[in-house]
């Protein structure tokens, strides 16, 4: 019969690529490590892994366990979260990695929340943050580095999820057109009036750095319209792209969200051509009904429904609303 321990020790070999890597993280010694796969072997009844030079890969055998093992551990952490739930436990640590904006607009709404659980005595949690980009944020999660990982994907660029991970949705982002007032007026384009990016194509352009998603978002936007923007300035800071087109620096594009608080001296357009960021919760399977989970997730829904409120009532003033 086979182990979930030794199966869970082939899931962390999977995970983590090396012997001494999945040692390391399940706080075993390589030997130890294996020792239990040889075993596992031994209970399979053929090899699970195999050498190639100086490392060790999966056999057709073992990313077959593998793929066996993430529904098993998945089925284990959903019996422990609803045992979780039936005791009523609301009180742990949590780990959280969130890209920047959703970092800076949504979770001090959920810190803010705990603080009001604490002053009427109820339970709350103890939430550990890192602002991370999505692709890290989700390798944080399959490594079991962090519990939920808030991340999103755009409409030209979606996101690809590690198999043996849920999802829920948190809220639709639109990307806007961020302009000189006088270019806007330039264009004709009065406050909320969509953008033609095609009028845009000769401008000097500022963008993130070439290592975010948002930067390959711009690439493929602009693409689609005909035209290969010239970049001038990079950052990743969007307080600092917009600080730059309020200059005259140039133009850019940016997540709603992301557009910082109270921006001065731009002018803000949704596109001709809509591209929007979804923003997702994304945990690893079984564990979106623990009780600290689940808490986690309906408090960031709550402050993504009222940052989308905030945006839309900053917009229909003609005046930004949103976080860097």
């Amino acid at each position: 019969m086979l182990d979930v321990r030794r199966l869970r020790i082939l899931h962390h070999l999977a995970t983590y690529g090396t012997v001494a890597a999945a040692a390391d993280a399940l706080h075993l010694t390589a030997p130890a490590v294996s020792q239990q796969l040889a075993v596992l072997e031994r209970e399979a009844g053929m090899p699970v892994v195999e050498k190639q030079g100086r490392t060790l890969r999966l056999t057709a055998a073992g990313e077959l366990l593998v793929a066996h093992a993430e529904v098993v551990l998945g089925d284990l952490a959903a019996a422990e979260s609803d045992l979780a739930a039936l005791r009523g436990g609301r009180r742990g640590l949590i780990r959280v990695a969130a890209f920047a904006s959703a970092a800076r607009t949504l979770l001090p709404l959920v810190y803010r929340a705990f603080a009001e659980q604490a002053e009427d005595s109820e339970p709350a949690l103890t939430v550990h943050l890192v602002e991370q980009e999505p692709d890290a944020a989700l390798e944080a999660l399959r490594r079991r580095e962090t519990d939920v990982a808030v991340v999103h994907g755009y409409t030209v660029l979606p996101r690809d999820f590690p198999s043996g991970s849920e999802q829920e949705l948190l809220m639709e982002d639109p990307v806007v057109a961020v302009l000189h007032p006088d270019r806007a007026q330039a264009l004709g384009l009065t406050p909320g009036r969509p953008a033609d990016l095609v009028d845009l194509a000769h401008d000097p352009w500022l963008t993130p750095a070439p290592d975010t998603s948002c930067y390959e978002m711009i690439q493929r936007t602009c693409g689609a319209a005909g035209f290969v923007p010239d970049i001038r300035v990079r950052s990743s800071d969007f307080s600092v792209l917009t600080a730059l087109v309020a200059a005259g620096a140039g133009v850019a594009l940016a997540p709603r969200l992301a557009v910082p608080e109270n921006a001065e001296g731009v002018s803000l357009h949704p596109l001709v051509m809509p591209v929007s960021r979804t923003i997702f919760t994304v945990s690893r399977s079984g564990t979106a009904h623990r009780p600290d989970i689940h808490l986690l997730g309906a408090l960031l829904k709550d402050a993504a429904t009222g940052a989308a409120s905030a945006v839309r009532a900053a917009d229909s003033r003609g005046v930004s609303s949103g976080g860097g």
